[in-house]
């Protein structure tokens, strides 16, 4: 039997209110603007290009909406010169699983660079305790609003810098404690995945997760060295793998044999349409690679990358998809469940959110038609 949902695309309501998970989500990417504005005012930092919230999120969306990666990285400079302090952080954070709450998302792992965030004279420890502390905050407002959110940190670090053994010991010591695995992050030309190998090497030691972002600026080499010398768990974006993907004019497809490799191993895929738009890694979402990638049975997962930059949300993300490939309901659950599935967490703990949280909420939500008005006639 096949879901009465078949073939009707939900709404942007339904699409709100549908239970989403979210894999790969910069914290220094998602402050809200007006919160840009006031840590600004507060802390007296005058570089800003705008001080009206408004103004100000347009410019970031504009600044980053360039098709360079280095360009659109530029944009972070003026929010991590205001997130220097344990109450921006702090503040920062519960807003942060606020805002993803109150857009649907149950689970989210949400980055960020710990040694991003020193120079107003925090240590590495203190950058964490703060970030954990304002997820825990986030969440308990959300329960009071009615929603329930789970949120878990990744700790970046930079590809440039050589701090990656550093950062990887600091997420092994807190992964008890709010922390659930390792990330490298920045310009991928010129710094390979390969330079931090003794971070990646402790955490495997230590049975620890890590996800690394490679196949987005980059093309296949930084996939494979993430795999095959390095040993990621998922790859951050990983869209270019479809330069591996042969497609023939009478719609035959064959795979190289990295993607056949990604595929048959089930290796999750950080997808972030808006964002691979942004950075010219995709000329559109309907010509966007999740759509083959999802007919062919990849461990496609649908991400906001950076909420800010660009003007986005997980809602907003599965409406360009619904629009772009007329994805149902039973579309959107596909992918929320192969992300549940790739999250860091225990496995009973994943298990119980897909049983318990994904699953029912969908159901509730396909259910919907049965107990339209008469006459309405079904939605999606």
């Amino acid at each position: 039997m096949t879901s009465q949902t078949r073939g009707r695309t939900p709404d942007a309501d339904r699409i709100r209110r549908a239970p989403k998970v979210l894999l790969h989500d910069h914290l220094d990417g998602g402050l809200r603007p007006a919160t840009v504005v006031e840590l600004a005012r507060e802390q007296g930092y005058r570089n800003l290009p705008e001080t009206d919230a408004a103004a100000l999120g347009r410019w970031f969306r504009e600044a980053a909406d360039s098709g360079s990666l280095e360009r659109y990285l530029e944009t972070f400079a003026h929010t991590c010169a205001v997130m220097q302090s344990r109450d921006a952080l702090f503040r920062v954070a519960a807003e942060c699983a606020e805002d993803l709450a109150a857009d649907g998302v149950v689970y989210a792992e949400v980055r960020y660079a710990p040694e991003q965030h020193l120079t107003g004279g925090l240590g590495l420890e203190e950058v964490v305790e703060a970030v954990n502390d304002g997820f825990r905050e986030g969440e308990r407002r959300a329960r009071a609003a009615g929603r329930r959110i789970r949120v878990g940190a990744l700790l970046t670090a930079m590809r440039h810098a050589a701090r990656s053994l550093e950062i990887a010991e600091l997420a092994n010591r807190y992964r008890d404690a709010g922390v659930v695995g390792f990330d490298i992050a920045g310009a991928e030309a010129g710094y390979p995945p390969t330079r931090h190998l003794d971070a990646f090497e402790y955490l495997k030691r230590e049975n620890n997760h890590f996800t690394i972002h490679a196949g987005e600026a980059f093309g296949l080499p930084s996939i494979w060295q993430a795999l095959q010398w390095c040993g990621a768990d998922r790859l951050g974006h990983g869209v270019r793998i479809i330069d591996d993907i042969q497609v023939a004019g009478d719609g035959t497809v064959k795979l190289g044999r990295l993607a056949a490799y990604v595929r048959d191993k089930r290796v999750p895929l950080e997808l972030c349409p808006s964002s691979n738009l942004q950075t010219g890694a995709a000329p559109s979402y309907r010509e966007h690679p999740i759509g083959l990638l999802r007919e062919l049975g990849f461990r496609a997962t649908v991400n906001t990358d950076n909420r800010l930059m660009s003007g986005t949300s997980m809602s907003a993300e599965f409406g360009h998809l619904v629009d772009s490939f007329d994805y149902t309901l039973d579309d959107m659950q596909w992918f929320t469940v192969n992300a549940m599935k790739s999250a860091f967490i225990p496995f009973d703990e994943r298990l119980a959110m897909i049983n318990d949280v994904i699953k029912p909420g969908y159901a509730e939500l396909k259910s919907e038609w049965l107990f339209a008005t008469a006459g309405a006639g079904p939605r999606g």
